[in-house]
């Protein structure tokens, strides 16, 4: 027998060394967490919602300290048992002497090992079941959904919040139990309680005692387990095209998980008889039974019913799972009272009745007047270059659309705050003082009516109503200071003592604009520093030492951070998931930041799952937008409405949604945190806008769950699908657009969200949807279906109407230049009457020099095949329609120049129609169009090279007079 290796023992410097890395390392790990924490208090306590900090704290603590003492404790009690209860006397075999080494390694340790296995297993534990406190608390707070699943009866609340904390406490239980055997068996073998190897008895009467309890507790568990995967049967994915119990997991599956309980509980009972009887052969009989069982009725039957039963006549077989499939999707994605209106049926779609359209076009009073010229995804240059004033303001890459009732007329705009753009600053503007303190926020609200243009020197130029600093127009903004925004990505320090210098830029000062006008912060926002203790807090956190240095940091000082407004109401609120789309309005005189959170789930019984973030993803996520998380869900409400004040950061959180039970759930976790919709101020109603992210998630469910028949859903009949964007060179998602219009059946025009959809796989229109935002009306859905075998044409066939038009191709031939390009703005669908669909489309151009910016030159129309192109809406409507159409547009008046500085506004050009081009300006030769044409095109590349933007609006609007006299020119050139 050899004689054990002895362990290598460390020197007694080298303990010490070892031990004060370890307790620097716990330090600084301990200091850097209590930072964190404390920091996040401090803004849970800034703006009111210590409720929620102090309850995810308790939540998640309670959780980790369960799960990790249940874990950590039992597993550890399972190894001292199997070690208190070794054999005293091992038999002599060369197992035993090649493990003694072991055991004599372990004996002066083994209180530290059994401690380190503890803690080590119960940290891994405590930190998953952390993470789970939202199931905790749904659990804990469950609020009915007063309806019953079809199935079981049960109300739908024990699928959606307790169910889930069952699986999670099953999934526990197994690995508590796992480890236990695991590490019990290692101890058993290690301390001679199993021997493999060795001859005679294999188990110590202890060890198939504990063992057999163990192997017993485990498969109660597995019968435990089948009788929740009964109930787990609705959300079974077997159906080919639904989601939800089918056929084969009604008739097949779920009397076969109730035999298996049986077999599980009988099979658990033999190992605790075990006990006694001291035989495994009575209990690996029943485990061996279980195995087949489970295989033979719970895999292989079910899969010869759905092969040979179901398949053959599945449409039939599934049909009243089918219906439930349907019913649970549109009740879990808020799609129970959808409008379906037949839509143009008596319209060919390429025959055109011009008279009775004309009527219609001269009737109307709502759509046409406010079909929106501007679009806020292409316009962030120009307002960037007309509006930003200094280099430190930006707008974001996508503005919005909103609307606001001036003198009584209701008109959608275009709207955006001039924020403070971090990643603008100048290179001497990067120091810490400026970064920090002295650019500390934006200033000012910027809106233009989206259904006008500019005319005369600025020609194509948004009307901005509402500009400037200080701010003037229609719209009244009494507090126009940008202290948290979508660009703001810093912290700032703001506040001085009274009677100090104010050292926050603010405004520049006078008309030239070379001087400047500060400000000192006095809103409620921020987290006071004026104590020594904070200021370090903050050094600690941020790793800045100008914190404890730095005289502008002082008694009076507070620090804002978590500025962007979605990331604020996604701290104070994180139950919810937030639209990726925040808005600013004018509330009351100040700007607010408006959002759309929601309540999801992906526990609700037969609805169909989708991934929340390629649902709500189109051809602009990602461009001024926030993608939402990438998880699995299949049940989402709009269920609040929040906002976010932009000078002071007061996050408010609104009832919107009254019977969301998800909601009221959290709402009973978080009292107070949700205030009542009856608080909402009306200015703020006033406002509200049905959300992107869940029309576009509703919109993909109506491409396949607007069709009842269960038969024809499994054949896939009159499927829908989203068009791709036809304005972007990506096959992505068109993106929905907000218009104001009238809906057919609706007495005046309302706000809405609207999406075109083509018939599946085809080009073709096959519906248009839309989701009022009006007060009175909101969130009614409305879908005008069109006529199957009508070849209505879809946004891509519209597109390529526009771009090989006669008209159009030449044009944007010269647009796409080394000087300039063309950029299509977006398509919008507009309901006429009872008739048809109109498609109006903006042209703008934009110059490739670094200051260049888009502004509006044509308007693109379609209505069955005809095609107008012309400078503006009216006159691209008389195009398509005859004379006097255009009337009712917007653009009819050409808009004068509404801003100070501009020059003596020229002639707006006439516009050329498509079938008889207007003669050449003085009978100018076609040489001499070319020559001004390259002129024109110079002209602009040399005020994009300056910077000059009142240069580049004259050199358009020549080059828009130089494009007309070469195509009248052209036009005159004799033929053959």
């Amino acid at each position: 027998m050899r004689p054990p290796v002895s362990v290598p023992a460390l020197s007694r410097r080298a303990k010490v060394v070892i031990g004060a890395i370890a307790v620097l390392l716990v330090l600084f790990t301990a200091i850097g967490t209590l930072t964190n924490v404390y920091v996040d208090y401090l803004w849970f306590d800034e703006t009111g919602y210590t409720e929620v900090f102090w309850t995810e704290l308790q939540t998640r603590a309670l959780l980790f300290a369960v799960a990790g003492i249940a874990t950590g404790g039992l597993t550890a009690l399972a190894i001292y048992l199997a070690y208190r209860f070794r054999p005293t006397f091992r038999p002599m075999s060369l197992e035993q002497q090649n493990l003694e080494r072991y055991r004599q390694s372990l004996e002066p340790r083994r209180t530290l090992v059994l401690t380190a296995v503890a803690v080590v297993l119960g940290l891994f534990a405590g930190f998953t079941a952390q993470g789970n406190w939202e199931t905790w608390l749904e659990f804990r707070h469950v609020t009915p959904f007063g309806r019953t699943d079809p199935q079981f009866g049960l109300d739908l609340s024990f699928f959606v919040f307790e169910y889930p904390f069952y699986r999670l406490l099953l999934g526990f239980g197994f690995a508590i139990v796992l480890l236990a055997l695991i590490g019990s068996l290692l101890t058993h073998y290690v301390f001679g309680g199993l021997r493999l190897q060795t001859p005679g008895q294999k188990l110590t009467g202890a060890a198939m005692v504990q063992l057999s309890v163990l192997l017993g507790l485990f498969v109660a568990l597995k019968a435990v387990a089948y009788w929740f995967d009964r109930y787990g049967l609705v959300f079974s994915d077997r159906g080919e095209l639904f989601t939800g119990a089918s056929y084969t997991d009604i008739n097949a599956l779920l009397p076969a998980k109730t035999i298996l309980v049986f077999a599980a509980a009988v099979c658990a009972i033999a190992f605790f008889a075990n006990i006694v009887v001291r035989n495994f052969r009575l209990p690996a009989a029943a485990l061996v039974l279980l195995l087949l069982s489970s295989l033979v009725i719970g895999v292989a039957y079910p899969a010869i019913v759905q092969q040979f039963v179901v398949r053959p006549s599945a449409d039939q077989r599934e049909s009243d799972y089918i219906e439930r499939a349907i019913a649970s999707t549109r009740d879990a994605y808020d799609l129970t009272d959808v409008e379906y209106v037949d839509y143009a049926q008596q319209n060919t779609g390429d025959e055109v009745d011009t008279e009775a359209v004309l009527a219609e076009l001269r009737n109307d009073t709502e759509t046409i007047p406010n079909a929106r010229l501007l679009d806020p995804n292409v316009l962030s240059d120009t307002f960037t270059a007309r509006q930003q004033i200094r280099n430190v303001y930006g707008f974001p890459e996508k503005l919005d659309i909103d609307r606001y009732t001036i003198d009584g007329e209701t008109q959608d705009y275009v709207v955006a705050v001039r924020e403070l753009n971090s990643d603008a600053l100048s290179e001497n503007q990067q120091t810490w003082i400026n970064r920090h303190t002295v650019f500390t926020h934006g200033n000012g609200f910027v809106a233009a009516p989206a259904n006008q243009v500019v005319a005369g020197q600025e020609g194509g130029e948004p009307n901005f109503t509402t500009r400037d600093l200080p701010v003037r127009g229609d719209i009244e903004v009494e507090q126009p200071r940008i202290y948290y925004g979508e660009l703001i990505e810093d912290y700032s320090v703001v506040g001085a003592p009274s009677g100090a210098e104010p050292r926050e830029f603010d405004l520049p000062e006078g008309s030239d604009g070379e001087g400047q006008i500060n400000n000192t912060y006095d809103g409620e926002g921020g987290v006071a520093i004026g104590s020594f203790f904070r200021q370090l807090t903050f050094a600690i956190y941020y790793r800045e030492r100008n914190f404890l240095l730095s005289s502008a940091v002082n008694d009076a000082s507070k620090v804002l951070y978590v500025r962007n407004p979605l990331e604020r109401v996604e701290k104070a609120a994180p139950f919810l998931t937030v639209d990726g789309d925040p808005y600013p309005a004018v509330i009351d005189g100040r700007v607010t930041w408006i959002l759309d959170a929601y309540t999801t789930s992906d526990s609700y019984p037969y609805a169909e799952q989708m991934e929340l973030g390629e649902a709500a993803a189109d051809a602009l996520t990602g461009t001024g937008t926030t993608a939402l998380p990438n998880e699995t869900f299949n049940y989402i409400r709009n269920s609040v409405k929040a906002t976010v004040d932009a000078y002071d950061g007061t996050v408010r959180l609104y009832e919107w949604d009254e019977d969301d039970p998800v909601l009221n759930t959290y709402m009973e976790a978080f009292p107070g945190t949700v205030q009542p919709r009856a608080e909402m101020p009306e200015a703020l109603v006033g406002h509200v806008r049905y959300p992107e992210d869940l029309f576009k998630v509703q919109r993909d469910i109506l491409t396949r769950y607007h069709v009842s028949d269960p038969i024809d859903f499994y054949n896939q009949n009159d499927r829908w699908q989203v068009p791709a964007d036809p304005t972007q060179d990506t096959q992505e998602p068109q993106p929905p657009y907000y218009i104001l219009a009238q809906r057919p059946g609706d007495p005046a025009a309302s706000f809405q969200l609207t999406s075109a959809l083509n018939a599946f796989r085809r080009e073709n229109l096959s519906a248009f949807v839309s989701a009022s935002s009006a007060p009175e009306t909101y969130g009614q859905m409305q879908v005008l279906v069109l006529p199957g075998n009508t070849p209505f044409r879809g946004p891509q066939q519209v597109q390529q109407s526009f771009i090989t038009n006669n008209q159009v191709r030449p044009d944007l031939t010269l647009f796409n230049s080394a000087e300039s390009r063309a950029v299509f703005g977006n398509l919008l669908t507009l309901p006429i009457g009872e008739d048809g669909l109109l498609y109006v489309e903006p042209l703008y151009v934009e110059g490739t020099g670094e200051n260049s910016f888009p502004l509006l030159q044509k308007v693109l129309v379609n209505y069955g095949d005809r095609v107008g192109y012309a400078d503006t809406l009216a006159e691209a409507l008389d195009q398509v329609f005859g004379a006097g159409a255009g009337e009712a547009a917007a653009d009819s008046d050409d808009i004068a120049d509404t801003t100070e500085d501009a020059a003596e506004p020229e002639p707006a050009p006439q516009p050329t129609e498509p079938t008889e081009p207007a003669p050449a300006p003085d009978g100018v030769p076609l040489d001499q169009a070319v020559s001004d044409l390259n002129a024109a095109l110079e002209a602009l590349r040399q005020a994009q090279q300056s910077g000059d933007f009142a240069a580049q609006g004259q050199a358009l609007a020549d080059l828009q007079a130089a494009v007309e006299a070469y195509q009248a020119a052209q036009a005159a050139q004799p033929t053959g």
